[in-house]
């Protein structure tokens, strides 16, 4: 089995080696950096699976990194926090990360959302084009989604997805007409009982419509049911 590599970002020695006794511990390859600018010249010399990136770091904190990452990779972010306040999870969120865990952590918990975080990226096999079946393939709106490669295309378009993205819109293209609510996305999405879903789920449907350009198409992909949540009409 290929190496999984996990890139672990944090200005903290001290958590940063904590972080790779237990990922290494899981058969995990780490690599580490200090700061931004090192944990990018990492990201350009290695084939990373995974980021797991502080916010606060001196120079470019994280939220600039996840950003500069996301121009050009949709590999999983996970962002690391001292803060418990949602307006850094939203920020974490809104600058393209995946998911986000409170400092101080408990280290199986961390463990725990790589693992949910690289399940969905590993989905994507290069070599799975001789799979690729009908039943796994929808179409709806104008928009083609394959489960096989985690394509999707909007109007001749290829989307640039992360997977959480992907899962999100896949769920809703799969059930056409069914109103989804936050908890209900969270829960069937993310694999967790619900952990303050509402605004995690609201700040994901934002850029999964700000990447299919809902702001200039008159026919919605992604409906709003007002009160009670979301849903992809047939």
């Amino acid at each position: 089995m290929p190496d999984i590599n996990i890139l672990v970002v944090d200005d903290e020695k001290e958590i940063a080696d904590l972080i790779e006794i237990y990922l290494v511990s899981d058969g995990y390859k780490v690599f580490k950096a200090e700061n931004a600018a090192g944990g990018l010249e990492i990201l350009g010399k290695e084939d990373i699976h995974l980021v797991l990136l502080d916010i606060m770091m001196p120079g470019m904190n994280g939220l600039e990194m996840c950003k500069k990452i996301r121009e050009t990779n949709n590999i999983p972010i996970i962002m690391l926090s001292a803060k418990s306040t949602d307006l850094d999870k939203i920020l974490g969120l809104g600058t393209g990360a995946d998911d986000y865990v409170v400092k101080p952590f408990n280290p199986l918990e961390l463990t725990a959302r790589v693992k949910s975080q690289l399940r969905r990226y590993t989905q994507l096999n290069p070599n799975s084009a001789a799979r690729e079946k009908a039943g796994n393939e929808i179409t709806i709106k104008g928009m083609t989604i394959n489960k096989d490669n985690h394509k999707v295309i909007v109007e001749d378009e290829e989307i640039k997805l992360t997977p959480i993205e992907f899962d999100i819109l896949y769920l809703l293209a799969s059930n056409p007409g069914k109103v989804f609510s936050t908890d209900e996305i969270f829960e069937k999405v993310w694999n967790e009982k619900v952990y303050e879903a509402n605004n995690t789920v609201m700040v994901h449907i934002r850029r999964l419509r700000g990447k299919m350009k809902e702001d200039t198409r008159q026919n919605k992909i992604i409906t709003t049911v007002w009160g009670v949540g979301y849903k992809i009409e047939k």
